[in-house]
Formats: structure tokens, sequence, C-alpha cells
């Protein structure tokens, strides 16, 4: 299946889970993140041999439909294979553990997977590294820098293209 294809029908799929909800701190719809992830995955495709385009835009594009829809494991094992589920899996923040392990428990799970299942990681802290929200306090937002420091230092080899853009974005995210 075409790269165009894969996009399409994926997107289709993430944008009526996210139906309804809107990036945080903004009105615009939360496809919008959704395909900004996808985008610099995209971007990262370029610049990386042996790249799986074709994997990593379903990855990105589906990355927060078990965290942050109805999304089961089985659903998307059925529509998207077994590969996929167990990626987007791997993004998502165990729920059952405390705040202070849900992020390392992730990085742990997503070392175990391919290079492209990092680079959506990766892709999606950058895009996540905007303005930060203002009602946020000062330590909000150097907790926030300082797990994309920790996150990097940990997805240090996935992808040296977007390692170079998450460092960059941390460098001048707004203290």
């Amino acid at each position: 299946m075409d790269i165009q294809t894969i996009y399409q029908e994926t997107i289709k799929f993430a944008a009526a889970k996210h139906h309804g909800q809107t990036v945080p701190g903004t009105n615009l719809p939360y496809i919008v993140h959704v395909s900004n992830v996808a985008m610099e995955v995209m971007m990262a495709a370029e610049h990386s041999a042996g790249f799986n385009l074709g994997f990593a835009i379903q990855v990105a594009l589906l990355h927060d439909t078990l965290e942050d829809t109805s999304t089961t494991v089985d659903e998307l094992t059925g529509l998207f294979g077994q590969n996929i589920a167990a990626a987007v899996s791997a993004l998502t923040k165990n729920k059952a553990l405390p705040q202070s392990e849900k992020m390392q428990d992730s990085l742990n799970r997503i070392k175990l997977l391919p290079k492209e299942v990092w680079a959506v990681k990766l892709a999606d802290r950058i895009t996540n590294l905007q303005k930060p929200p203002s009602h946020w306090s000062p330590a909000q937002i150097n907790t926030y820098r300082n797990e994309a420091l920790i996150l990097l230092d940990e997805l240090t080899g996935g992808n040296d293209y977007l390692e170079a853009r998450l460092g960059k974005k941390i460098m001048s995210y707004d203290i």
C-alpha cells in the first residue's frame, strides 16, 4: 500500500477517535497534534536510511489513541496489525503506575521496539515543546524541559535527525 493511502486511512481512524478533543490550551482539534507528529516522522524518514515510513506513519497517527480515547489494543490489532498495536501500547503510559514511574516504564518498552517507534516518541515531544501553557508555573515548565532531556538521553541512537531537532527545541523552550 502506498504512503498516501496508509496516511489517509490511518488519519481518518485517528480523527474519528479524537473527535471533540482539542490540543491542550488551544481551540485546535487534537488531530492537528497527531498530524504534526506524523509530519516530523515524514521529515525524519528523508534523513534516515532504512526507515520504515509506512509503519512509522501509522504509529505516529495512532500514538495517543490508547491513552486518550476509548480505543482498545484488540481494536488496533484487528485494524492495523499486532506490530502497530504493540508500538502504540509502548507509547502509552501505564495508568496503574505512580506518576513518577510512568515515563521511564514507557521508555523501557519503547526501547524494545524498532527505531521508528523511538522516532515517534521523539517527534511527539518535539511537537509538544511549543510555547508552554500560560497557566504553567516556572517549576512546571522546568519539569517538562527536564523530562524532555531524559527522553532525549534515553532514546539517543534512535534517530539522529529527530534527536538534533529535539535538542534544539529543548534549548529554546521558554522558562
